[in-house]
């Protein structure tokens, strides 16, 4: 029997061989769901600029292919990320809207933004506010983004 090396036990403790799914490592099965570029920025689109429909993603910076957006949010949808309801003014138009799960990401967001401000410094002039922001008030400024997207759902979803 071959003894491991440090990398590998410290590899199989953060992904562990074996399991049910494709992969047994959290690292593997997120990546299964956010792997792309397009999907996290629909998730900042929610969060941050408290965009809920359809045609609101499309208006983003990024230019997002329908097809592309479309799958998406069905993968969002299909993880729990996010939900939907039918638009109250347009029954034919939907609503999307982060669930506990969605919300959860905050962090991951937030220190996505920390480290972009610290080590991506031609990030556009856009950014500067909220990295301010975060920078200023960390805690207020998970609060202010939890009590806006609080607020839409007493608005949509009570």
């Amino acid at each position: 029997m071959t003894k491991k090396s440090k990398f590998e036990s410290e590899k199989e403790a953060v992904c562990p061989p074996g399991g049910g799914s494709r992969s047994p490592c959290a690292i593997s099965n997120m990546l299964d769901i956010f792997g792309d570029k397009w999907t996290l920025l629909v998730v900042r689109d929610l969060i941050f600029y408290g965009k809920h429909e359809y045609k609101e993603f499309l208006e983003s910076p990024e230019g997002i292919a329908t097809n592309i957006l479309s799958d998406r949010l069905k993968r969002l949808l299909s993880a729990g990320v996010i939900a939907e309801i039918r638009h109250p003014q347009n029954r034919s138009r939907k609503l999307y809207y982060l669930t506990s799960r969605g919300k959860a990401l905050l962090p991951v967001l937030k220190e996505m933004l920390v480290w972009g401000e610290q080590h991506l410094p031609e990030v556009t002039d856009v950014m500067r506010p909220i990295f301010a922001r975060l920078r200023n008030d960390e805690k207020g400024f998970a609060r202010e983004i939890l009590t806006n997207l609080a607020a839409w759902e007493r608005q949509y979803l009570s």
